[in-house]
């Protein structure tokens, strides 16, 4: 099963509809254009249901093979939304909306996905349903915690599900994936401190919240660095400051902190979440103020069911000649919470030497599409062979 022919053939149509989503981004939920081109091939391409709004704008295909014999079906996601960065690659198909930009590869995952559906829809060479998810809000909305809900699993029907997302600085349509937790849980952290404004030169008669908040940001660490198993992997990350006053003689009668927490594993996520919130009263309290936690449980860890690592292992070695064991990443995913609901994995596809996600000058490697759809097609035939 090396990358397939039909895809060499495919590439220059598939790259249009790719570089036609990148010229048009859009975050969040608010993928209407895209969700409406993706139903729109989804028609052209003869699938037997399309089925808008699932998750508020997502979409999904279903396909039928030549016969029902497994009495299976297996998922296959793509995510659809971009990033609010400006683009800064200078490409002639660069974002045409300001402060837009497919940043992550989406649009590739987007353009892949349809096009292993359009072969899918051409061959029917399997025998069961495959099922394609055309996923919004990926990007901190939870589109897939969304389509979840709306009971996507159960409604058509899903046993298992896989996703892919392109990475750069792997070599070009490689791939790489491990069993286990693969992506990290996301939490968001919000503290306010609370104490008694005053003049800067009277600090005796304030409460300074500036002290407690910077005591704050130095004793979290103590978290991943003496609380958590070492072996474990825990990072708490504080990335905003935010006074009430910026005046220089000024004592703030508040300050907010924000952060983020990943973690892999619910135990650590608990140890976590228990911890900033001893920390930080405590703090608050020695200082005479109060504290207000805010800890927000956001992505759960990415995890990745061992049996179903290895039939995307099977299939990206028979694409590509090789798939490597991948490294544990704290970055999130919120194909998570279809993982949650169903046996599958999450696998990588290498981008090549191009600039990170999120980065204003990263772009997907079109060069990529056909190992990428060969595997999104591979897992179907595969999973679901022809009797």
């Amino acid at each position: 099963m090396p990358v397939k022919n039909r895809f060499a053939e495919l590439l220059p149509e598939i790259t249009a509809w790719r570089r036609d989503i990148h010229e048009n981004p859009e975050l969040l939920f608010d993928t209407h254009r895209t969700a409406a081109l993706v139903a729109e091939k989804l028609r052209e391409f003869g699938c037997d249901e399309i089925v808008e709004g699932i998750g508020r704008t997502g979409v999904v295909g279903v396909i039928k093979g030549r016969s029902d014999g497994s009495g299976r079906t297996v998922g296959l996601r793509a995510d659809m939304d971009a990033l609010p960065i400006e683009e800064a690659t200078g490409l002639d198909y660069a974002s045409k909306t300001p402060g837009k930009m497919h940043a992550c590869g989406h649009d590739g995952h987007t353009a892949m996905l349809l096009g292993a559906a359009k072969y899918l829809a051409e061959t029917r060479n399997f025998d069961g349903t495959a099922v394609v998810i055309f996923q919004p809000a990926e990007e901190g909305g939870g589109g897939g915690r969304e389509m979840c809900a709306d009971g996507m699993m159960d409604r058509f029907g899903i046993d298992e599900v896989y996703g892919m997302h392109n990475w750069p600085g792997n070599p070009l349509g490689s791939f790489g994936i491990r069993p286990g937790p693969f992506f990290a849980a996301a939490d968001v952290l919000e503290v306010t401190f609370e104490g008694k404004g005053g003049h800067a030169a009277k600090p005796n008669e304030a409460v300074d919240t500036t002290v407690m908040a910077a005591q704050a940001v130095l004793a979290l660490q103590t978290i991943a660095s003496r609380n958590a198993n070492p072996v474990d992997t825990l990072v708490v990350s504080v990335t905003s400051f935010e006074t009430s006053t910026t005046t220089h003689n000024v004592i703030p009668q508040t300050v907010l902190l924000k952060g983020t927490i990943r973690s892999m594993s619910k135990e650590v996520q608990d140890m976590a979440e228990a911890r900033i919130s001893e920390i930080c009263h405590g703090i608050a309290a020695a200082h005479g103020g109060t504290a207000e936690v805010n800890y927000i449980r956001n992505y759960p860890a990415t995890v990745n069911a061992d049996t179903e690592t290895e039939y995307a292992a099977e299939v990206a070695r028979a694409v590509s000649g090789d798939c490597a064991h991948a490294d544990i990443t704290m970055g999130a995913e919120d194909f998570s919470f279809m993982l949650e609901e169903r046996p599958g994995a999450y696998i990588l596809v290498g981008n090549g030497d191009s600039a990170p996600v999120h980065h204003p000058e990263y772009n997907f490697n079109d060069e990529v599409i056909p190992a990428g759809c060969s595997w999104y097609a591979g897992m179907v035939e595969a999973r679901l062979p022809v009797s």
